[in-house]
């Protein structure tokens, strides 16, 4: 299994949508041999779907097409040599997965032909068990439907633990506390801007292209600041080597 989860698409620092990770995302690409990339752009809600998928061709050099493109989605996803679904709103994403039928199309792809899965932000929440980590509003039915569980931990992006002058409600840190507190079984990995965790077979690797940490969040444990995917390599041993 081969997946890149980032916690956004683009940086103030680094041109081009991944362009953050591009050698990241290329290097996987070209050991994979991918020809063409399936984009999957359903959180996106207020811009072209063309031209996200355009944006990520010119950024990678790789041709980029839009699953809506495509008469019979599920067929697309069959015949992918790349997935990558972007970023946007969650709940509308999570949605349009279910309406279309495309989760267990998409975990047979990436969990039995290892097909490459790439997704930034809300593409990086669906692809853990659930969306209830996102930060999104749900825009779209509240149902908290299952995700792709494609990674068995909960994922956090964009996490940010600043503390803004003047906001008088919970952190993120205590939101994340709330979620453990009705969960105590779950932890959840917060993912800062411009982080990622890449997955092949068994392997589980961290990595900032600023070289910030990560946290993980349990409950009734204390939370720490970590470097690399040591802690996560022992927290999920059943990720399958396909």
């Amino acid at each position: 299994m081969e997946l890149l989860l980032l916690s956004n698409g683009k940086t103030t620092e680094h041109p081009g949508l991944l362009g953050w990770a591009r050698d990241r995302v290329q290097t996987l690409l070209a050991r994979k041999q991918v020809k063409r990339i399936l984009l999957i752009p359903y959180a996106v809600i207020r811009s072209d779907w063309d031209a996200r998928a355009q944006d990520l061709s010119e950024s990678l050099g790789v041709e980029t097409i839009s699953i809506h493109q495509f008469d019979d989605p599920v067929a697309a996803i069959n015949q992918a040599d790349a997935i990558f679904i972007s970023g946007g709103n969650t709940w509308r994403l999570n949605q349009l997965l279910h309406e279309y039928g495309l989760v267990v199309p998409i975990q047979r792809a990436v969990r039995e032909r290892g097909v490459p899965y790439v997704g930034w932000s809300a593409g990086c929440n669906v692809a853990t068990p659930s969306i209830r980590t996102t930060n999104d509003m749900p825009v779209c039915s509240a149902a908290v439907l299952p995700a792709l569980g494609l990674f068995p931990l909960q994922i956090n992006p964009h996490y940010l633990d600043a503390s803004i002058s003047g906001h008088m409600g919970e952190t993120r840190d205590e939101r994340l506390a709330e979620f453990c507190a009705i969960n105590p079984s779950e932890s959840v990995v917060a993912l800062r801007e411009a982080s990622l965790l890449q997955i092949s077979g068994e392997t589980v690797e961290y990595w900032s292209v600023r070289g910030e940490g990560f946290k993980i969040f349990k409950h009734g444990e204390t939370i720490q600041e970590h470097e690399d995917a040591a802690p996560l390599a022992a927290l999920t041993p059943f990720i399958p080597k396909l």
